[in-house]
């Protein structure tokens, strides 16, 4: 199993970037749950909502192609971008990936 490196950048002003391993097989938002980085998932990331929709900054090619579904999902996303992606789905292949989450804090309870 192939280790890359996730670069985790912060729309918030109080989070400072962040630099992760990440395995090849893995997703941006495992890796944001298993080091206590808050990124909402309100489906339980299956794929089935658009909260945890982030913007890839570099390595779009080192993650796994994006499938109809989840276009379908980042079309309802907040301020969704050219590079946006649903973490849940941003699964690495092969290579660093730097991405941005947005503001968490206008969802509701946190």
């Amino acid at each position: 199993m192939n280790i890359f490196k996730v670069r985790i950048n912060f729309e918030e002003q109080d989070h400072e970037t962040v630099e992760l391993p990440i395995a090849e097989g893995e997703s941006v938002l495992d890796v944001c749950l298993e080091n206590g980085i808050e990124l909402q998932h309100n489906c339980g990331g299956v794929c089935g909502c658009s909260t945890c929709h982030i913007y890839v900054n570099r390595g779009m090619d080192n993650l796994q192609e994006i499938s109809d579904k989840e276009e379908d999902f980042i079309d309802r996303a907040v301020n969704p971008r050219i590079n946006s992606r649903l973490g849940c789905q941003c699964v690495v292949i092969d290579g660093d990936i730097e991405v941005t989450l947005p503001d968490q804090s206008g969802f509701m309870g946190h």
